[in-house]
């Protein structure tokens, strides 16, 4: 489906000095609409949770010796290489092209496997969902002692339901503490998981001024 002519383009932008080289496709017109509407939100949602990837590139790329080495550096099981060959940081450039309609056989990627693919991409990337499990917490909390505030007011008033006030707060303050200790414990998680994986911290483009050493 991949047009092939458009490797000529990405030789040609790999010899302008780029190291990565993707295609891109220019639209989605030979996708369903439920594929290219939740292509195009798993795009949105991975940018948003902070993996830098290329819209609407999937797997057809040119890679330059040097960044293949620099892949082989990644000692992780769980390779979710859209994302990391974007995190490799090297100079990129895109070729975009159509892309053909499938004309024999069905597609690999029914939607137990998009679901699989994109749950593996997030949890490969990022370690903001954690995060936003503190910021749950917190906006409960708040919430809670808002609604303190109202419970007092309504109580002083007498229009309360003996009970209403308390197991409303309870249940909110708890509810929002047990999500911000949740959120604390992600974050030390989080902290291990990146260290876990042991990601090269930079590659060296190229080096400059070096002297040979002296016997």
């Amino acid at each position: 489906q991949d047009d092939v002519r458009s490797i000529v383009g990405m030789v040609d932008a790999w010899r302008g000095g780029a190291d990565i080289v993707y295609g891109v496709r220019r639209e989605r017109t030979t996708d369903t609409f439920f594929k290219k509407n939740t292509a195009q939100a798993f795009y949105k949602l991975m940018n948003a949770l902070g993996g830098d990837i290329v819209y609407n590139h999937a797997d057809f790329r040119l890679m330059s010796r040097r960044t293949l080495q620099a892949l082989m550096a990644y000692p992780e099981r769980n390779l979710f290489l859209r994302g990391m060959v974007s995190a490799l940081g090297y100079p990129s450039a895109r070729v975009y092209y159509d892309r053909k309609e499938r004309m024999a056989g069905e597609s690999k990627y029914p939607f137990s496997k998009m679901l699989s693919f994109a749950l593996d991409g997030i949890t490969s990337f990022s370690v903001r969902p954690l995060r936003y499990i503190s910021m749950l917490g917190l906006l409960f909390i708040l919430i809670s002692l808002v609604a303190i505030a109202y419970g007092i007011v309504v109580y002083v008033e007498g229009n309360t339901i003996p009970g209403w006030t308390s197991l409303l707060v309870s249940v909110w303050f708890i509810g929002g503490t047990i999500l911000m200790a949740l959120g604390i414990i992600g974050e030390y998680v989080g902290k291990i998981y990146k260290e876990v994986k042991r990601r090269p911290r930079y590659f060296v483009e190229q080096t400059t001024g070096m002297q040979e050493p002296h016997d």
